[in-house]
């Protein structure tokens, strides 16, 4: 009793005693083999899906279980479990389709098994468990795809790859947090820092722990998921992606590296740059990429891989990448490219697609960093090669939230501490015309970024005023105000104008009569959202 007095004291005032202060030993750091060591008791569980994810689903654990006993069941969600037992003949069981056991570095081998789910119902809620019929997960739900297009979320990582087992789960807390209902996460490659360590597939797994088995997975490997040329043996019994890829058997560098998924309304194409510097099989990779971007029936196409289109961390360039595949992107207009390798955040769009200071028309390409390590950026390999870096960050560790709908993409990119960083609004209509605009500010909604299609007009000549950054259906009231009018005036009042579906507005009037020869004058653009003018226009004779 007087000992603990005495320490509650201690600590009251400001002190605390550690054990080494009576003489004990400090803690001994508990063995990496002893804390991922497989057990009869399924881990590891995570979602992949299928090249029809509207009606199958498959999950992979691990677990010491032979491929005999191996096995999963699954039922229509149910309200309740536990004492309430399902109905007889709801659930259905279903044996592994693949056993891998993997050698690890921690002397023993950690096996894996994939079972597939078939016959689904679309967007329907389902309840599995994983096991050997003894040895059971807990039940984890998840839900299938819409058989056609249908509004949802998608959270996506740079890399993970350093600190997974401290900085990193933070990151994936946060996001599924801001988006529980997410129903896919995309990891652009680096997931771990050495491919074959079972240490640090462990880390990996513990981060995202439950949310993997509930929400699927679609990731392509990056440099580090590669060893001596060879792709982590963890990765194809781990990640049992689509065999739709470039020629499946024929590329065997590609499988289960190069596919696609397509889910609701959504084209996932997942690419592999560690094969950049194998011209012939780059090139199959390449021609596979045109024919899936060619025959797309979604509205959205969102792609991703390792190694950047536009680097962001100082002296990388990825010149192959960028010839074979950025024509590619621009002329089938894929609308997300979301990559990584580079330890830092950078987001734009070519300089041929910019519209205004905030608005482009092309695709987004984006680089992320989710782990602890970092580099310094620099925006020479956009601005060297065509590409406005709209945002960039470094010494931040990110996580990005893109939200389809029919019409938008929403995507925004948050800190680890779940702070807005940067982001924007892809608006596209049915004749697949687009606008990429960003999240406004108080600072991107005003000032000159209105154009008009001459500077110099005679008196009482016409003058076509466009601009960007609209709500669809915004009014916008249109100005002319005389560069000497006092500060705060709007001008002669033109006309109404309504901007389109895009946000787009273009409006053409003659000059008012009070526009003398010598005058100069701006378009002022008045709107709910934006207070925008034009650059200088002179009336001359």
């Amino acid at each position: 009793m007087l000992a603990g007095i005495g320490a509650a004291a201690l600590l009251a005032g400001g002190f605390a005693i550690g054990p080494s202060a009576f003489g004990e030993a400090a803690p001994g750091k508990h063995p990496a083999a002893e804390i991922h060591k497989p057990s009869p008791v399924p881990d590891r569980i995570i979602l992949t899906p299928t090249d029809t994810p509207a009606t199958s689903q498959r999950v992979t654990w691990r677990a010491e279980a032979t491929a005999e006993w191996a096995q999963a069941e699954f039922l229509e969600a149910p309200k309740a479990l536990g004492q309430v037992a399902p109905p007889t003949g709801a659930v259905t069981n279903v044996k592994a389709i693949a056993t891998t056991p993997v050698n690890t570095s921690l002397g023993y081998a950690s096996t894996y098994h994939t079972a597939e789910f078939t016959n689904l119902k679309p967007d329907t809620r389902y309840t599995y468990r994983v096991g050997d019929g003894t040895n059971w997960s807990e039940w984890i739900d998840f839900t299938t795809a819409a058989s056609d297009f249908a509004p949802f979320s998608f959270i996506y990582y740079g890399d993970a790859q350093n600190y997974i087992d401290t900085a990193v789960p933070r990151v994936f807390r946060q996001a599924f947090a801001d988006r529980p209902q997410a129903k896919a996460i995309v990891n652009a490659g680096d997931l771990i820092d050495s491919a074959n360590s079972e240490e640090q597939w462990g880390q990996w797994f513990k981060a995202g722990s439950f949310i993997d088995g509930q929400i699927n997975n679609i990731s392509i490997p990056g440099n580090h998921e590669y060893s001596g040329g060879s792709l982590s043996s963890f990765w194809a019994p781990q990640f049992p992606y689509p065999k739709n890829g470039p020629a499946w058997g024929d590329n065997p560098a590609l499988d289960r590296t190069a596919y696609y998924v397509d889910y609701q309304g959504v084209r996932f194409v997942g690419l592999n740059t560690n094969v950049q510097s194998i011209p012939d099989v780059m090139a199959a990779q390449t021609a596979w990429l045109d024919s899936v971007l060619a025959n797309n029936p979604n509205k959205w196409t969102v792609v991703t891989f390792h190694h950047p289109v536009y680097s962001t961390a100082s002296g990388r360039n990825n010149p192959v990448v960028r010839a074979q595949w950025g024509p590619l992107f621009e002329k089938y207009g894929v609308d997300l490219v979301l990559q990584g390798h580079d330890h830092t955040y950078g987001r734009g769009s070519t300089v041929a697609s910019r519209k205004s200071a905030t608005v482009h028309d092309s695709t987004v390409y984006a680089v992320s960093v989710s782990g602890g390590k970092m580099y310094d950026v620099s925006g020479d390999n956009w601005t060297g090669n065509g590409a406005d870096i709209m945002s960039s960050s470094e010494d931040t560790q990110l996580y990005q939230l893109i939200d389809v709908t029919g019409d938008t993409i929403r995507y925004e990119a948050r800190y680890a501490n779940g702070q807005h960083h940067d982001g924007v609004l892809i608006r596209k209509n049915g004749a697949g015309e687009r606008t990429v605009n960003e999240i406004r500010t108080p600072q991107n909604t005003v000032g000159e970024q209105a154009r008009v299609n001459k500077t110099l007009v005679s008196v009482e000549g016409r003058v076509q005023v466009t601009a960007y950054g609209y709500d669809p259906g915004e009014k916008v009231t249109v100005y002319l105000r005389n560069t000497k009018a006092e500060e705060g005036k709007k001008g002669v009042f033109i006309g109404y104008k309504n901007a389109d579906e895009l946000g787009r507005l273009t409006y053409s009037f003659a000059l008012p009569p009070t526009a003398k020869k010598g005058s100069t004058h701006v378009v002022y653009l008045d709107s709910t959202n934006q207070q925008i003018t034009s650059p200088v226009i002179t009336v001359t004779k």
